[in-house]
């Protein structure tokens, strides 16, 4: 007999009447009936099942409540792309110029296969495979294509060579440009609702030139409204009064902007060494930029460059504060 300790009467009408498939309403409403006295022979011919699959489902509905009486989803039929398709599909999706294609969405991949190719294959087994073979969708990253590559490797060379040297420290240096526009970002809005923030259009910007030594996670920052030899120097005569350096050497490096090229600048007890030309993913400050950008400037809307100038103190001294997060975000990486 059905445990009637497992759910009352009145539940299960109205578990039968939300199910959702015709088999899982069925068998609920045989449970139901037999809980009224029907019999269970009865049951058994008014749904035209055997007695043995009624007592499994007052099994399955003792054991596991009206869960047990659900529906559950089935496995579908075989996969319809073979050891030999996927080898060819991969090939494709790794170097779409074969077939004169730019790139791959899962829907014009689907549309390839199904219209070029004649398989009958459906979108879902499609995605499902991509995913089985480790492809995602991802944004690819602009990344410059007039790098030296034999330059940055000599870079690197000379990197190893430095960071096994305790009597040098490596500080990296790079100039960043803030806006008091917001930076739009992605949020959950009701459907059907128009997300908006706020925008002036005056372009209200500042520089701010920073530097971080990487090994202590230590980060000077200072702001100017614009960025040139002189203003640079300002930079280096401040940082090399607040900085107290703890190792003999302290090189500075940075990129190729005209002005860290001057050749009257006092760089003090830094000495500078040039990255390699197009090579910003050599320099980890550019990891912290992002955060701050991302932490500090998203949606973040400034009236006056008063109300940017306040931001961006807050948003540096927050920086100044996590040098022990520094040093994971502006680890070197070779």
């Amino acid at each position: 007999m059905p445990n009637t300790e497992n759910c009352s009467l009145e539940d299960l009408q109205i578990a039968e009447k939300a199910a959702p498939t015709r088999r899982g309403a069925r068998r609920m409403n045989a449970i139901r009936k037999i809980i009224e006295g029907w019999g269970h022979d009865a049951v058994a011919d008014f749904n035209d099942i055997t007695r043995q699959t009624l007592t499994n489902w007052i099994r399955s509905f003792n054991q596991k409540g009206i869960d047990g009486l659900v529906d559950q989803p089935r496995p579908g039929a075989p996969r319809k792309i073979t050891v030999e398709q996927s080898q060819v599909y991969k090939d494709l999706i790794q170097h779409p110029e074969k077939v004169e294609v730019t790139h791959w969405t899962g829907v014009k991949f689907h549309g390839y296969l199904r219209n070029e190719l004649g398989q009958e294959i459906g979108y879902s087994t499609v995605i499902r495979w991509l995913h089985q073979q480790n492809f995602t969708l991802n944004v690819p990253q602009p990344w410059p294509n007039r790098q030296d590559e034999q330059q940055r490797q000599k870079f690197l060379s000379f990197l190893r060579t430095w960071l096994a040297d305790e009597g040098i420290d490596l500080w990296y240096l790079d100039e960043s440009g803030i806006e008091g526009d917001p930076r739009p970002r992605r949020r959950w809005v009701t459907k059907g609702e128009k997300a908006r923030i706020p925008y002036s259009g005056d372009h209200i910007r500042m520089n701010v030139a920073g530097m971080i030594c990487p090994r202590t996670g230590e980060f000077y920052a200072l702001e100017f409204t614009h960025m040139d030899a002189d203003i640079f120097q300002v930079f280096l005569d401040q940082a090399n009064r607040d900085i107290q350096t703890t190792r003999p050497r302290n090189l500075l490096i940075c990129d190729n902007a005209s002005w860290h090229k001057k050749k009257s600048l006092d760089w003090g007890a830094f000495e500078p060494i040039y990255l390699p030309p197009y090579s910003p993913d050599y320099n980890p400050i550019e990891r912290l930029w992002l955060i701050i950008k991302a932490e500090w400037f998203s949606d973040f809307y400034a009236k006056t460059q008063d109300q940017l100038c306040d931001r961006i103190d807050k948003a540096l001294c927050w920086v100044m504060d996590r040098q022990q997060n520094n040093m994971r975000t502006c680890a070197i990486k070779e």
